[in-house]
């Protein structure tokens, strides 16, 4: 069996892209939390500003409703 001996700096250095991947991973995460809690601000604040406005015929047909045993034709 061939051993190499591998000194900690080449380690330290072999390992440098993977800690470059696992920071942009971070970023990358860190910057989708906040867009999806910026815009759930900007649509709860859309949501506050349009007025809820009550369509007239539903208006019309509130007391248009009777029950069965109040029907006029029986």
């Amino acid at each position: 069996m061939i051993f190499s001996t591998v000194t900690a700096s080449e380690l330290a250095a072999s390992g440098s892209p993977a800690l470059l991947l696992i920071l942009v991973g971070v970023l990358i995460a860190v910057l989708l939390i906040a867009a999806f809690w910026w815009g759930s601000r900007r649509a709860a604040r859309r949501r506050a500003s349009a007025p809820v406005a009550q369509p007239p015929a539903a208006e019309a047909r509130r007391d248009s409703w009777t029950a069965p045993d109040e029907r006029p034709d029986r």
